[in-house]
């Protein structure tokens, strides 16, 4: 089977959350090269949303906002995608925040909206998305892919942001749980996880004092680009990863690497 055969996604129904920018950006336009319908879910840039479906390939695209920390948006997200494109073959929970709250200088209301809007977006939203897509998957009878996209900060630990990666830890552990159920359902479930990767969000800590420390924590003296971990994703998407299900992706250019 040739490179271009594997990697193959034509006629497939793909559902990718924060999908109008950064990595999300690079995943759609990635699927959609490889002849995916896309539909990208986003909060509130509807600038960034209608940019992106201009540079998506062909024109089998939408896009949805809404908060998918909101459950009933979620229900809504997977029912349109079913609705608009036919069905659901894959979904990527790509979106997340990530929200500074240090422990020895914020007060305690601030430490606990951080945490719960965290976990409500990182980790509780994929579990819904999950959920739907997965009963959907079930019910059609001819499986699919869940491809969550976590951290490395889940393992190395976020000290400035805990709530983030305990969250990371979270929808890895979820993943692998997961893998495990829907197997006999001809679903599988994998997950890649980023280190610093160069989007228009991280490019302001990027370019300041800290940038130069940050591209050295790698032996190639970078960090990832978004498309890199979009090869990633597609992966563990395709027909014959199936044996990687439950797999971990580290997608960190060596710069945090765990045994």
């Amino acid at each position: 089977m040739s490179y271009t055969s594997f990697m193959d996604f034509t006629n497939k129904s793909v559902l990718i959350t924060g999908g109008v920018r950064g990595i999300g950006k690079a995943i759609a336009m990635s699927f959609s090269e490889r002849g995916a319908r896309t539909t990208l879910s986003y909060h509130s840039n509807h600038a960034a949303a209608q940019s992106t479906l201009k540079e998506l390939a062909n024109t089998n695209h939408h896009a949805i906002a809404g908060d998918i920390a909101d459950p009933d948006f979620s229900k809504k997200l997977v029912e349109e995608t079913i609705e608009v494109q036919g069905g659901l073959d894959i979904l990527v929970n790509n979106a997340g925040i990530f929200d500074a709250h240090k422990i020895d200088e914020v007060d305690f209301d601030y430490w606990q909206k951080a945490w719960t809007r965290t976990l409500a977006v990182n980790l509780q939203a994929p579990a819904n998305l999950a959920y739907y897509a997965a009963n959907h998957m079930i019910k059609q009878g001819t499986g699919g892919r869940i491809v969550n996209v976590s951290s490395r900060g889940a393992f190395r630990g976020e000290p400035e942001c805990p709530a983030y990666g305990a969250s990371k830890a979270g929808l890895n552990a979820m993943s692998q749980s997961l893998a495990k159920k829907l197997a006999p359902h001809n679903i599988f479930v994998g997950v890649v996880a980023p280190g610093f990767v160069e989007t228009d969000m991280a490019q302001e800590i990027l370019s300041g004092e800290l940038g130069a420390g940050i591209r050295n924590q790698s032996p190639l003296g970078r960090v990832a680009q978004p498309d890199e971990v979009a090869h990633a994703v597609l992966f563990l998407a395709s027909e014959k990863a199936r044996f990687c299900t439950g797999t971990i992706i580290d997608v960190n250019v060596a710069s945090y690497l765990r045994s």
